[in-house]
């Protein structure tokens, strides 16, 4: 009992920890963020979509964080969070969405949980792209580009196949630079976050989900930017 105990106690320090030595833009923009989500939850109809939406919210905008912070705890957080997204993207027909939040929980969230030499000390193993790592990276892009589309509109019929499409395959190739520990990830990060509020900005004005993602992937959006002007951050200073 007194094992467990301390087992319990040491995973709870490892998780607070987690939280700490961030920079103070990005503790500004965690509660920010979270009130703004919240805040939107509840200003319109509230139900069980809306609800795990919003937890889903919460969870993957401290995920974005961590990423930012080079912290580990990016892989719990993500993994639960995507699971939801993956429920929310069902109910919005956003099929292309639910591939990307699949393909996070597998070159993201499990390496992370996996794999503890990934993330050990992933701030000093962080590179840049030469020419040909961009030249596959576009190729990969335009091939998951193809398929995603294919998929909207072959095997499920989604209502908004080139905008789905499109930032699912953008996600998709952040993602894979992510895991390979490229700060170029950022790049597709932003350009994924521009297409993502335009995406869950049409779902929710063609009635399909509420404001709440909209609002998020705009906080999404201010993350990125901070990843590319904060000195505290890792990938680009």
């Amino acid at each position: 009992m007194k094992m467990q105990l301390n087992t319990g106690i040491f995973k709870m320090q490892w998780y607070i920890n987690q939280m700490r030595g961030w920079s103070f833009k990005t503790y500004m923009l965690l509660m920010l963020g979270i009130g703004v989500i919240i805040g939107t939850t509840f200003s319109s109809s509230v139900n069980f979509i809306s609800l795990i939406t919003m937890v889903a919210a919460i969870l993957g905008f401290t995920c974005t964080l961590a990423i930012t912070n080079a912290r580990p705890i990016n892989g719990i957080l993500g993994l639960v969070s995507s699971i939801i997204y993956i429920i929310v993207s069902v109910a919005a027909q956003n099929y292309a969405n639910i591939i990307l939040q699949a393909i996070y929980i597998f070159l993201l969230d499990l390496p992370v949980l996996l794999l503890p030499s990934w993330t050990k000390n992933a701030e000093k193993h962080i590179r840049g792209l030469n020419f040909k790592n961009w030249v596959f990276s576009l190729l990969f892009f335009s091939v998951v580009l193809s398929l995603l589309y294919l998929m909207d509109t072959r095997i499920f019929i989604s209502p908004r196949p080139w905008i789905d499409a499109t930032a699912g395959a953008v996600g998709i190739t952040g993602s894979m630079l992510c895991m390979l520990h490229y700060r170029e990830q950022y790049y597709f990060w932003t350009i994924q976050g521009i297409l993502a509020i335009i995406l869950w900005g049409v779902t929710a004005f063609q009635g399909d989900a509420n404001l709440t993602l909209f609002l998020t992937y705009i906080l999404y959006l201010s993350n990125d930017l901070l990843a590319f002007t904060d000195k505290h951050t890792h990938w680009f200073h």
